[in-house]
């Protein structure tokens, strides 16, 4: 466990700069508040339109309206330097927060006025009380009907007398925001109009970065990008001597000290630019090309005196799954990217360079790679961005990773806090209690919102946040954080009917759609390409059936007066890929292409899955 980082008055120190992070739960407006503190420190020029959520400049962060990979961006305020390292708020990419928390010597600690301390703030929070990060608390969104700043505040602090370290860190200075109008206050009697008070009290309660510029170079290597002129960049803070472009230095890694390499580019950040830099000093953010080899938790080194910084440590991987060659009769159809093994081994050796919590390892066999991750979200992000790059495969259905203790199984046990309507609690408690979960509190406000608090097993919460959306009409947010592990339990049994899989490889049909929809309900549209052993519908009962989508209707010379009438179809449900996930048994698999979700069987043929079934049933 890294060691609490003391703040020793006699060390020489740059007060003209300072290293701050913001941590907060998920949609607390870490991101909106980032913009207004871009934009009232004028670093864009009159007539540039920014727009809002300028830090999320990922494709996949701004549809999904979360932040998933920590970014730095820096503003100046008073002849000082802010670095503001902008965090994801979800539970899931943990492993982004915890790496890049080094580099800072403070933190804002935001929280929802209404929605108060969320799992997510106690995971990150107990990080950085740890690493000696000094807090500020600011309490965001006073401007909603239902905000209670008061009480946000004294469970906040009911928090920190939980998680901090030194004394010192009880003292949190409290600030008031609205993050959308860009206002700040320390009292709210008084309201803001600009974001100067939190600046202000940054500059006095955040600590000047050590700077100890005469001894040899040392920096920890928290984050990698790339960039498509220079190459590979490693991303970390300085922490001790000055680094300069041409400079040698060595790469310190879990194997030893590496040859001597020289420094090809220095970057420093400028507001939302990365511009080059003649030299820096420690306390400094900085980006660093000419080392093709560099991965996270690397110290980078004066040749001459190598000395390795402490390796970043990062929760375990929650649950598993496997990634496999796509095997299915479209196999190739659409992917834009060569998906062999090879090249899909590449791709996820390529990720495991920047996303540190994952973990990857060969499987039964040459096409198939266990991947493990901090749960159901990180994984469907990875999937998703290969997706998007072009690759096509197919992955299985997550599973829970257990361990053994004296003899005994155990698996990870989640809090999970959901936020719904009073008029949604009875279908969540039903749907929560199926599952095995533990309802441990529920409190209600008088605006007619409940919060339930439930401790469950991992397992059970795969692909429970799509279905409390749609239990909840869109309005449910469900929040979760690893609280440890319990052993093994049996939970109630999946419920989940059988399914109309194809019988027939073509392209469905109208006609052939209206017998599928009368034995249950479809996932497919007409003009749909399928294959034999593809998942086209949910079945009303137990037990699969093979049905034939593309079957048209007999051409005869009889004429009915009802000949021409349309057949009426009902809309089929679509299924995200969360859904999906959490959909398949054990004996199916989702292809994911660059354009297309399918869920197929394993085994393809209707008549060889008949066959396993009856040899599994003999033994």
């Amino acid at each position: 466990m890294p060691q609490v980082r003391l703040h020793d008055p006699q060390m020489p120190r740059r007060h003209d700069l300072r290293n701050v992070a913001i941590i907060a739960h998920v949609d607390h407006g870490k991101t909106t508040l980032v913009d207004a503190l871009l934009k009232q420190s004028h670093v864009f020029a009159a007539h540039e339109h920014v727009g809002e959520l300028i830090m999320d400049s990922n494709a996949l962060e701004r549809e999904k309206g979360i932040t998933i990979l920590a970014k730095t961006t820096s503003i100046r305020y008073r002849g000082v330097k802010i670095n503001i390292i902008d965090t994801p708020g979800h539970a899931d990419f943990g492993g982004e927060v915890e790496r890049v928390l080094g580099m800072a010597d403070g933190c804002l600690l935001l929280v929802d006025a209404v929605e108060g301390p969320m799992p997510q703030t106690r995971v990150v929070l107990r990080q950085a009380l740890i690493l000696g990060l000094a807090p500020i608390i600011v309490i965001n969104k006073i401007d909603r009907p239902n905000a209670r700043p008061a009480e946000t505040v004294e469970a906040t602090h009911d928090l920190l007398l939980e998680l901090a370290q030194p004394p010192e860190q009880l003292g949190a200075p409290v600030l008031y925001t609205n993050g959308r109008t860009g206002t700040a206050t320390a009292d709210l009697r008084y309201p803001g109009t600009t974001l100067e008070p939190l600046l202000d009290t940054l500059l006095s309660s955040i600590p000047p970065p050590v700077s100890d510029l005469d001894g040899p170079l040392q920096m920890l290597v928290s984050n990698l990008d790339h960039d498509n002129h220079i190459g590979r960049l490693a991303i970390g803070r300085i922490a001790r001597g000055i680094l300069r472009p041409g400079q040698e230095v060595v790469r310190l890694s879990e194997d030893g000290v590496g040859p001597p390499q020289k420094i090809a580019t220095l970057l420093t950040v400028e507001a939302l630019e990365r511009k080059p830099a003649e030299q820096a000093g420690a306390g400094e953010i900085v980006y660093l090309s000419g080392l093709p080899d560099v991965a996270v938790g690397d110290t980078i080194a004066d040749a001459n005196h190598p000395e390795p910084l402490p390796r970043l440590e990062v929760g375990e991987p929650t649950l598993r799954m496997q990634f496999s060659v796509n095997q299915s009769p479209f196999a190739g159809r659409e992917a834009t990217v060569s998906s062999t093994s090879r090249q899909l081994r590449a791709r996820l050796q390529r990720e495991l360079q920047t996303n540190i919590a994952l973990r990857v390892v060969d499987g039964i066999t040459a096409d198939i790679f266990e991947v493990s991750g901090r749960g159901e979200l990180h994984l469907s992000i990875l999937i998703e961005t290969m997706r998007r790059e072009g690759f096509e495969f197919e992955v299985s259905r997550p599973a829970v990773i257990t361990r053994e203790v004296d003899g005994h199984r155990q698996e990870p046990v989640e809090e999970c806090i959901i936020d719904c309507d009073t008029a949604s609690v009875g279908m969540i408690t039903e749907t929560l209690g199926s599952r095995g979960a533990q309802l441990q509190m529920m409190r209600t406000d008088a605006g007619s919102g409940a919060r339930l608090t439930y401790l469950a097993p991992t397992r059970a919460l795969i692909g429970l946040r799509s279905l409390i959306l749609t239990l909840t009409r869109g309005t449910g947010v469900m929040a979760t954080r690893v609280v440890g592990w319990e052993p093994w339990r049996a939970l109630p049994p999946r419920t989940r009917n059988g399914v109309l899989t194809s019988s027939q490889t073509g392209t469905a049909v109208a006609y052939g759609l209206s017998g599928v929809q009368e034995r249950g309900q479809p996932f497919i549209g007409p003009g749909t390409p399928v294959y034999e052993g593809m998942i086209i519908g949910l079945n009303r009962r137990t037990g699969d059936i093979d049905v034939n989508p593309t079957k048209q209707k007999q051409k005869t010379n009889m004429r009915a007066s009802t000949e021409d009438a349309t057949v009426k179809l009902v809309p089929p449900r679509q299924m995200s890929l969360e859904e999906c996930l959490d959909f398949i048994e054990d004996d199916e698999l989702v292809e994911v292409t660059p354009k297309t979700i399918r869920m197929r069987k394993r085994i393809l043929v209707a008549s060889e899955r008949i066959k396993l079934r009856k040899r599994e049933a003999a033994v």
